[in-house]
């Protein structure tokens, strides 16, 4: 009689590698690379293989760790989060995995499937997946999205919207009549989020609005920037975050442009660099250390069998901290 139920031998088969391999990418998967894991995993949902772990293989896969993925850990904003999470994770008896995916949704993607298998639950930051992806990731195991609204998933969100309502307030009330928006990554939703407020505000003061961009969320994309607009600069400008806004400050003080006499600018994050440069930089706050509390509080909830109340993402507040690199709108007349 033919059995019909895939084996791991068919698996191994299809995708050209040893059974022993694709026993190792389910039972071990931090011993697999991520090209050779997806390979596999490819394989085994084209055949309907479910793969049947030993009794000890399977308490191995609830050891109390959790999994924290963020866009890139060099940005402040991160560490921050970061640091919320591992506090949280400690209180809750929980150790936590960190996984960088340098901006990159391919990298997401692998490090995503390597996690499903070993953390009890995930906490997603700042994600270049899509909405589908992250309800796939979701179904399998408990997770908790930050700064993205996904919906069916539990999300935490900053005030975006309210955050850039003041900082277009402060710079409408300085006299800035156009505020240029210096982007941040395409696949970001808070980007989005972000420059879809800066234009509901403009209009809303019959004021005028543009973008420039995307940029990687960096000092180094902040000099690029600065390039862009040295020729011609704006009065006013709110850059995706903090970095970009510090690297945007510094190429335009390196051409002749003062800040904030010339050219007033606001970041977003409020990291500890946004103290320390000449000037001050305005910027509006995100509570990325309570971000990281809480995301990490809500999935050790879900890992518990708690359900969410709400479809909708939990909004957390911000605050425009008001400094040194905004200012009145200088007359209109050429720099260069």
């Amino acid at each position: 009689m033919t059995n019909d139920i895939p084996t791991i031998y068919d698996v191994a088969r299809l995708c050209g590698v040893s059974a022993s391999t694709v026993s190792r990418t389910f039972a071990r998967p931090d011993k697999v690379s991520a090209a050779t894991s997806a390979k596999v995993r490819a394989a085994a949902e084209e055949l309907g293989y479910a793969a049947r772990f030993p009794a000890a293989v399977q308490r191995r896969a609830a050891t109390k760790l959790l999994a924290i993925t963020v866009a890139d850990f060099s940005n402040p904003f991160y560490n921050q989060l970061v640091w919320g999470a591992q506090i949280a994770s400690g209180h809750a008896g929980y150790e936590l995995i960190l996984a960088d995916f340098h901006e990159s949704s391919a990298r997401e993607k692998a490090e995503h499937e390597r996690l499903l298998d070993v953390a009890d639950g995930i906490v997603i930051g700042s994600s270049r997946l899509s909405d589908p992806a992250l309800r796939k990731i979701a179904a399998k195991k408990p997770t908790v999205v930050v700064s993205r609204e996904v919906r069916g998933v539990a999300s935490l969100v900053p005030d975006n919207a309210s955050g850039i309502r003041a900082a277009m307030s402060l710079l409408h009330g300085l006299g800035h009549t156009a505020v240029t928006y210096v982007a941040g990554p395409e696949a970001s939703w808070a980007d989005a989020a972000r420059y879809r407020a800066v234009c509901d505000a403009s209009a809303a003061a019959g004021h005028s609005a543009q973008r420039i961009g995307p940029f990687l969320p960096t000092f180094e994309d902040g000099l690029g920037a600065a390039r862009q607009l040295v020729d011609r600069p704006p009065t006013a400008i709110i850059a995706h975050n903090d970095m970009l806004a510090i690297g945007l400050m510094h190429g335009l003080q390196a051409a002749g442009i003062r800040i904030p006499e010339d050219v007033s600018i606001v970041g977003i994050d409020d990291v500890l660099a946004s103290r320390l440069v000449t000037p001050k930089l305005t910027t509006i706050a995100l509570p990325a250390l309570q971000l990281g509390l809480q995301a990490v509080r809500n999935v050790v909830a879900l890992v518990r069998g708690a359900v969410p109340k709400s479809d909708s993402a939990l909004v957390m507040p911000v605050q425009l901290k008001v400094r040194e690199s905004t200012g009145p709108a200088r007359r209109a007349q050429s720099l260069r």
